[in-house]
């Protein structure tokens, strides 16, 4: 079952983020060994800079996707203010058909 997440920063919350980020990043690295991620990055304003991260995750259940989200430090850190999570079937990836 894939998820996309899509969360904003709070205001004026770039410090914070980038303070926060490593963590983020080795997170988002263990969830990736064990096959979870499909892709991930930054939204970025109009200076190039980050306020928020769009996640195409894919868990076996939603229970399993929410424990990595508990786990989020962006979440547990409160860098994400807006977060939006929809169900997903991933079709294409990298030019191959993967899903339904």
């Amino acid at each position: 079952m894939q998820f996309v997440v899509t969360a904003y920063d709070g205001k004026d919350m770039l410090e914070k983020r980038m303070f926060v980020r490593g963590r983020h990043l080795e997170n988002i690295a263990k969830v990736k060994e064990k096959g979870h991620v499909v892709c991930a990055g930054g939204i970025l304003d109009e200076q190039g800079k980050p306020k928020g991260s769009v996640l195409v995750l894919d868990f076996e259940n939603e229970d399993l996707f929410n424990e990595y989200l508990a786990n989020e430090p962006y979440i547990t850190e409160k860098v994400w203010e807006d977060i939006r999570v929809e169900k997903m079937n991933v079709v294409i990836v990298n030019d191959e058909k993967v899903g339904k």
